[in-house]
């Protein structure tokens, strides 16, 4: 049935070459024009599973509270003492600029200048105080004397001034959206007007900026992206090379390039047409596309050469190729779009788009290089020196590896590859969960962002590592001294969890304020027993503070930690929700979170509860089209086994280097499942045609060898080559990707080589009588 079909498929095509071809063509002009039109797009919900339990706390107090999409400006005076006019010059024009920015929340723009920016202090008659900067402030000696004693008295130093008195700090939330316009807002033009109208403007000699925050981590990315294109072109170069060494023709060199890159601006296109524009985490996906067409179209082109060497006309080789290489090639490319498919059933928004992206590119490929690949050989003439091909039968080498599939160096293979595969599983075991390093984990160490990181980490108390669990209670809970003082021994005991540098909470502030209600007491520190005393203390803290909202419903307590690392978050958010489990009851209710640190525990979360599911969808999707393919549990499973040892391994592999399992990084190792299967079909396909006419395994592997091996090698070969150049990316997410993809396709072609055969040596113990 399926003979028929490829064969009424080949004869239709050729018949109809032309008209074929030119159909090409003209989708090849309209899906290029609409990738001309296809934009870089990075938005923030994207990175976040917005379904995960804490991001509906997050998004449902987002507005009243702040989200976790915010920018952060530290102004430094290089001098090291900020109390000079140049500074509060430069700072002032800081703030008034990042206010009119589009997209800032201006009612969350908090600087000095802010008008919520108060002191208070004790004095004889009760309290007295201000703004921090008054409004006749003037830049002398004495002004500056003033602004300093206010900046002591409001305790701000840590949170909006340095530690050292060396920076001031400018933050903001941003919005959802352009006011000016409406639309969704550009984060990475907001990103470039950051560094054009902050930086660019007020940085010099005396003062530097530094600005953090998901926008312009967002914009450094983007930036760093641009190199792709760079990487882009080495991998042509690198790849028109191998394939020319390979081919030993200019003609069968171009032409497999040429419809991997059709396939290319196929998918773009339509990334375009299906609405969707190119975000900087899955920028890599069209150099996969290319290189997974150039090897399918390695398979073809060796195919055509073999049999014109054999004495077969060039369109006759070209449609014998196409009906041996549309059913394996056809499952390969099947198995990888699927295999990818099942990144849709992780909520996180970056992650889907990537699956979308890699599924419509791998999808394309079936047309462009295992048809219209086959159609232009067709019109071809090959030269002399490529018809000369010298029988393959004759090469010791593929002798030498068949030994593989004999039981004697089965037993040996199969020995080796259970003790790799035991190392292997007991390192997987430690992989982490989330981001190991400080920082930005998508940039290096060195970046400029990173830097600015740093910077802020070592001179604030406070960064955009925050976490915040947000107090749901009855309305006018904080008149009630039982509920405040729980949320206070809350606060309290998180606070003193390893990696938690500060904690501010209502509850905490309002402490303060009752001592200063006596005369600054320390002994008065306390929480007022009485309802009247709270409503006293309570009634000085402002709903702009953040601690609470207009009813005293909502209470949120601020967990400022010393990094994101994934071990402090999943120690502090234990730490949480152990407390929480104990302290809820029917008055307050203790909700994870909110701010930078909760989503970024809400998609490590995500990220750990996908990974097996993720892992079971490719390898059960794999298994099933393995199986109509091959119509055999052996060979199916044959294939398989080689690919779950290799992936184990560089699930090792990511722990030996600290790379943790990330957004980032969570879709490796199913496009390196999808793309490794490719090996083991053709290998197999091959092999079990043979086997079914009773030929023993290790002729049968020879023999596949024969006719596949030198295309499969090469394929790993160039594939490794190519990922490899992203080692030296500006980008520390990429040069990650590159090792793991590096790894994943020499490994999985070294397995299709040698444990795939030997696995095939127990299973097909006797041949077919």
């Amino acid at each position: 049935m399926l003979d028929r079909i490829v064969n009424g498929l080949e004869s239709f095509l050729f018949r109809q070459r032309l008209v074929v071809i030119f159909s090409f063509l003209l989708v090849t002009v309209f899906l290029a024009l609409q990738a001309s039109n296809l934009k870089m797009d990075a938005a923030f919900v994207k990175n976040i599973p917005l379904n995960h339990d804490y991001m509906k706390t997050y998004l449902t107090h987002q507005k009243q509270f702040g989200g976790a999409n915010s920018i952060m400006v530290a102004v430094e005076d290089t001098s090291g003492d900020i109390f000079n006019a140049n500074f509060f010059d430069s700072l002032k024009k800081v703030h008034d600029q990042l206010f009119f920015i589009p997209g800032v929340d201006r009612a969350q723009v908090k600087s000095l200048y802010s008008p919520s920016t108060r002191f208070t202090e004790v004095v004889e008659d009760g309290f007295a105080g201000g703004p921090v900067i008054p409004a006749d402030f003037s830049t002398t000696q004495a002004g500056l004397a003033v602004v300093r004693g206010n900046i002591e008295k409001a305790g701000i130093v840590g949170r909006l001034i340095a530690e050292d008195y060396s920076a001031a700090m400018v933050s903001a939330q941003l919005m959802d959206f352009d006011p000016q316009t409406g639309e969704p807002l550009d984060t990475l033009a907001f990103a470039a007007q950051l560094e054009e109208q902050l930086r660019g403007e007020y940085e010099n000699d005396q003062i530097k900026i530094h600005i953090i925050g998901f926008a312009k981590m967002a914009g450094d990315v983007a930036e760093g992206a641009k190199g792709v294109v760079l990487f882009f072109l080495i991998a042509i170069l690198v790849t028109a090379v191998m394939v020319y060494l390979f081919s030993k023709s200019v003609l069968l060199t171009l032409l497999p390039l040429a419809c991997s890159l059709v396939a290319v601006i196929w998918q773009l296109g339509l990334l375009t047409v299906v609405g969707f524009g190119l975000d900087p985490m899955s920028i890599l996906i069209p150099f996969l596309v290319f290189a997974i067409g150039v090897s399918h179209s390695v398979q073809m082109i060796n195919a055509v050469r073999r049999r014109v060497g054999e004495g077969e006309t060039t369109k006759a080789a070209a449609a014998s190729s196409f009906r041996s290489l549309l059913v394996p090639g056809g499952i390969a490319l099947l198995s990888d779009t699927v295999g990818f498919m099942t990144l849709l059933a992780i909520d996180i928004g970056i992650i889907r788009e990537l699956a979308i992206s890699a599924s419509l590119g791998v999808a394309v490929i079936i047309l462009t290089n295992l048809v219209l690949l086959p159609l232009l050989i067709s019109y071809c003439k090959l030269s002399p020196s490529v018809k000369a091909v010298k029988k393959a039968s004759d090469n010791d080498i593929w002798r030498k590896l068949s030994c593989f599939a004999t039981p004697k160096y089965a037993a040996i293979v199969l020995s080796v590859t259970a003790v790799l595969y035991g190392v292997g599983l007991y390192e997987a075991d430690k992989m982490k969960i989330g981001d190991l390093q400080g920082g930005a984990p998508a940039l290096h160490f060195d970046s400029r962002y990173n830097q600015d990181t740093f910077f802020i980490t070592d001179h604030f108390s406070i960064t955009t590592d925050v976490m915040t669990v947000i107090v749901e209670a009855t309305p006018e809970a904080c008149t009630y001294h039982d509920q405040l003082m729980q949320i206070d021994e809350f606060e309290w005991l998180v606070g003193n969890t390893p990696g938690v540098e500060s904690t501010a909470s209502l509850a905490s502030v309002a402490k303060r304020v009752n001592a200063g209600f006596n005369e600054g007491n320390p002994k008065w520190q306390v929480l007022p027993r009485t309802t009247a005393s709270l409503v006293q203390a309570v009634g000085r803290i402002p709903t702009t503070s953040g601690l609470l909202n207009s009813d005293c419903s909502v209470m949120p307590v601020y967990l400022f930690l010393q990094d994101h690392k994934a071990e402090t978050i999943e120690l502090v958010v234990d730490k949480v929700k152990s407390l929480a489990a104990t302290m809820n009851n029917e008055q307050l209710t203790f909700r994870l979170a909110s701010g930078p640190v909760g989503v970024m525990a809400a998609t490590n979360e995500a990220v750990a509860a996908a990974q097996l599911p993720m892992m079971l969808y490719v390898y059960g999707a794999v298994f099933v089209l393995c199986l109509l393919s091959f119509r055999s549990l052996r060979a199916t499973i044959a294939v398989i086994i080689p690919l779950y040892v290799v992936s184990t391994l560089a699930q090792a592999l990511m722990t030996q280097l600290d790379i943790g399992l990330a957004v980032s990084t969570l879709p490796v190792i199913a496009l390196g499942v999808g793309i490794g299967v490719d090996y083991g079909i053709y290998i197999l396909s091959t092999m079990a045609v043979k086997l079914r006419d009773g030929v023993p395994v290790q002729d049968a592997y020879y023999q596949a060898l024969v006719e596949r091996g030198s295309a499969v090698i090469f394929t790993g070969l160039t594939l490794a080559i190519g990922v490899s150049t992203w080692f030296f990316s500006a980008l520390k997410f990429q040069m990650d990707m590159g090792i793991l993809l590096t790894f994943m396709f020499l490994v999985n072609m070294l397995g299709a080589i040698i444990i795939l055969p030997a696995i095939a040596a127990v299973f097909w113990r006797k041949p077919r009588s």
